[in-house]
């Protein structure tokens, strides 16, 4: 548990300085790839919040209503979706050192080919999540 808080804590300031940082390259405004990444992470990350909330809601539901099929899917989707995320921001913070991520130094071929990995791994879970927080809310309703 404390690797966990440690590796939530670290990701948190290291995503924190990321997003206050002022942008360093001076040729042009484009995002690289590594910025992209890291702005769908950002987009995300708020909705780890709104995900534990309707676990919460569902859980109650579930235990009201003698655990229909349905509740209980969308309540492991919504667990799935929070797993995934917080597996995939340590296995990021792993994969990339600081001057990689904040600074844009250059990527070696290995590590190029781990971000375009994780750039895919990023959107399907930007896209598992959604579907799982509108599917939990639509049964709330």
């Amino acid at each position: 548990m404390k690797v966990l808080k440690f590796t939530i804590v670290t990701m948190f300031v290291l995503l924190t300085a990321t997003s206050c940082k002022n942008e360093k390259k001076e040729s042009t405004t484009e995002k690289s790839q590594m910025q992209e990444v890291l702005a769908v992470h950002d987009e995300i990350m708020p909705k780890m919040g709104t995900i534990g909330n309707l676990i919460s809601q569902i859980d109650v539901k579930i235990k009201e209503t003698d655990s229909t099929e349905v509740l209980v899917n969308a309540s492991r989707d919504l667990k799935d979706s929070h797993k995934d995320m917080m597996d995939w921001m340590k296995d990021f913070g792993e994969y990339f050192d600081s001057d990689e991520i904040l600074n844009g130094k250059e990527l070696s071929s290995e590590k190029q080919k781990t971000l375009d990995e994780q750039e895919a791994k990023i959107k399907t879970l930007r896209d598992k999540m959604n579907s799982s927080i509108t599917n939990a809310q639509n049964l709330l309703k």
